[in-house]
């Protein structure tokens, strides 16, 4: 994988807040969406698609204000296509997970096994993050695992959140 393709995919240091955001986001609605489009993946894959871009706008939407207010104007075109830009992660971690749904609904993988290899490639795109984090504060290795299994322990726990929520 080149380094850009892989850091649009999988984030970067400057944007592990979006790409944990992000995956979770896709996480959420894919277990949630799990059951009921198991037979029908290109629907879960359009459902899951449509809310991280949904949520990226309002995202970058509230960003643009938050930015408005501090600078004391509106936003211009340049500064929100900026936001954009730099919060692109969030869509970004959705790109593999809906790939491997893609790869169920394309009839490439089992419909089952595309769902579960779409969560697992959260689960380690959660525990690349929190690796991240970790590396950029110096952590010694007790405290990176810590800080991987509560980056791992809140992520699924927000994802599980969700499908309670949803049924």
């Amino acid at each position: 994988m080149t380094h850009h393709l892989k850091r649009f995919i999988l984030g970067d240091r400057d944007r592990i807040s979006g790409t944990v955001y992000g995956t979770i986001i896709v996480m959420s609605v894919l277990a949630a969406g799990a059951k009921a489009y198991e037979h029908h993946l290109w629907r879960l894959v359009v459902l899951a698609g449509g809310s991280v871009v949904v949520l990226w706008l309002a995202h970058v939407y509230s960003h643009a204000l938050g930015e408005s207010l501090k600078i004391g104007r509106r936003a211009t075109i340049a500064e929100l296509s900026s936001i954009a830009r730099r919060e692109y992660s969030v869509v970004g971690a959705a790109i593999l997970p809906l790939a491997a749904v893609g790869l169920g609904a394309a009839g490439v993988l089992a419909e089952r096994t595309a769902v579960q290899l779409a969560l697992w490639l959260g689960v380690v795109t959660l525990t690349a993050q929190g690796i991240r984090y970790a590396q950029l504060e110096r952590l010694s290795r007790s405290a990176t695992f810590v800080t991987v299994t509560l980056n791992l322990a809140i992520g699924l726990a927000l994802v599980a959140l969700e499908v309670l929520i949803a049924h």
